[in-house]
């Protein structure tokens, strides 16, 4: 083929694409009873993505169980000049949660186990911690178990930087020994123990999870265009590449692992949309079932809390919420469910500055009664005479910004946050530190961490101490209170010591790995 033929197809190519994209976002304008009027501003909400020159979401809804959305913005694959259309198929990040509860559910539904049964009873590979560890527990984010994605990032190989796989995830788990906190007393975000959920249904079915979820789940609802990433490698028709924006372009950033459980799942938001409407036609079990998916979480104290099996619960506006967002690599997606009004939203986009979430809870504002808005309010911002350190009493981590939608209140020193799914944090004041050059000197050496098989450096350069970790990451760290500090992109570090004030360790803590323990094994 000659040059100008060769331009002449990329031409014809570009032009097909921008033709084909242009169905997508315009002329989908009339799906099964569709609400038209609302278009123009479904297109507002997504007017970044409104080109073919940038990645893009997909977008469907349904009142009444009817479809009455379904349309595409931007491209699906910006090598190829791939629009993306209704039925493109993306990666569901942690929307896919609910999906592996549902799997659990339907084997304790069958008698072949109870929610409430150690889970080491199935999986005896994790250490015993002494205390009961539930599948409640691992379904609920209550589990305790430091999210071994967290712990890999702070050993310097954060997901997508390696293929890992569930044998990866059971070898990790394996080396923790110490949970964040005891079963079923605290609440903190953890794809570590839907993993293992993932693996458990493996074992206890006698399939593969994803042969298991595909003849429970997606075969029954008629969702034919999902599976499991549980093999990055296979081709898939149809399917968004992931995309991060750097230096005003985009690249691909894809999720090249096979872990799936906590995420992984591939799929279409009309196929999200069919997922929703079960939960009110029960088609893959009854009512009793459905219900006690929704059914919010306990927490051993008996203080209820807005997380269920996979599914965050709240109100907004008045209104009943049942949602999920979720992210990985470049993807974005949301879930968006109102029982009581039957309006469902799914958004899935390819693009990681999509606010997949915010998109979702704009759409449905349309389809709700008028003046709603169910997107979380701003919380209150703390006041001026409020300024000072609060670390939280759990993990130590300073409070850097209080979450949307969450509520606080002041009494002495203690400062409580409530946030929108009534999951509670204590926080206490904390005199910020300015250590010497002889205290810095005094926290240097080399920590090593068998849990994270890994060390870290402690040095003091140019008055500041640093962490070196091979094979070629430095963190300038900040102090905050007496022996913390932050290290951004590794964590909160806190040095500890022993009853005679001499530097033992350091903890690594983050959100989701509250005491990652390194022990000094010199001083230089």
């Amino acid at each position: 083929m000659t040059s100008a033929a060769r331009t002449a197809t990329r031409h014809a190519r570009t032009a097909v694409g921008l033709a084909f994209a242009c169905v997508c976002v315009v002329c989908l304008a009339h799906v099964a009873g569709g609400v038209a009027a609302n278009e123009p501003a479904v297109d507002a909400i997504f007017s970044r993505w409104r080109s073919t020159s940038t990645p893009g979401c997909a977008v469907g809804a349904a009142v009444d169980g009817r479809p009455v959305l379904a349309r595409g913005y931007g491209m699906a694959d910006l090598e190829h000049d791939a629009p993306i259309a209704p039925d493109t198929i993306f990666e569901a990040g942690s929307v896919s949660k609910q999906f592996t509860a549902a799997a659990v559910l339907l084997l304790a539904r069958d008698g072949k186990l109870s929610i409430d049964d150690p889970v080491r009873k199935y999986l005896p590979e994790l250490p015993d911690y002494g205390t009961p560890l539930t599948i409640r527990h691992l379904l609920t984010h209550t589990s305790g178990l430091r999210d071994w994605g967290n712990v890999e990032a702070i050993a310097g190989w954060p997901r997508t930087t390696r293929a890992y796989t569930h044998a990866h995830v059971l070898d990790i788990v394996s080396r923790q020994k110490a949970l964040n906190f005891t079963p079923g007393t605290r609440w903190s975000y953890s794809n570590t123990g839907f993993n293992l959920a993932a693996i458990l249904v493996s074992r206890v079915s006698g399939q593969t999870f994803a042969a298991f979820t595909a003849a429970r789940l997606f075969a029954p609802l008629g969702m034919t265009h999902t599976s499991w990433r549980d093999d990055f490698t296979r081709v898939l028709k149809h399917r968004a590449v992931a995309y991060a924006e750097r230096n005003g372009e985009f690249h691909t950033d894809m999720p090249f692992e096979d872990v799936h459980g906590n995420g992984g799942l591939l799929t279409t938001v009309g196929d999200l949309l069919k997922w929703n409407e079960n939960f009110t036609a029960s088609t893959i079990a009854d009512a009793a079932f459905e219900a006690a998916q929704q059914q919010g979480g306990t927490f051993t104290n008996g203080r209820p809390f807005g997380y269920a099996f996979g599914l965050f619960l709240t109100t907004a506006s008045g209104i009943r919420v049942v949602e999920h967002s979720g992210s990985t690599a470049g993807y974005s997606a949301h879930l968006l469910r109102f029982p009581d009004q039957k309006v469902s939203v799914a958004v899935l986009c390819n693009a990681a500055t999509a606010r997949a979430t915010e998109y979702a809870h704009e759409v449905a504002d349309l389809y709700l009664p008028q003046h709603t808005r169910t997107a979380a309010a701003p919380a209150r911002p703390l006041p001026a005479s409020a300024a000072t350190l609060f670390r939280n009493v759990d993990n130590g981590m300073v409070l850097s910004s209080v979450p949307s939608g969450s509520t606080w209140t002041i009494a002495g020193d203690r400062l409580t946050v409530t946030d929108r799914y009534s999951v509670e944090s204590i926080f206490e004041r904390a005199p910020a530190a300015s250590p010497t050059p002889a205290e810095l000197e005094a926290l240097a050496g080399t920590y090593v961490s068998d849990e994270a098989q890994t060390a870290l450096t402690v040095t003091v350069a140019q008055g500041a101490l640093t962490v070196v970790r091979r094979p070629d990451a430095t963190f300038t760290m900040t102090p905050l209170y007496a022996d913390a500090f932050r290290a951004p992109r590794l964590g909160t570090v806190i040095f500890r010591r022993d009853a005679g004030g001499r530097v033992t360790a350091l903890s690594v803590v983050d959100d989701r790995v509250w005491d990652l323990r390194f022990a000094k094994v010199s001083d230089k």
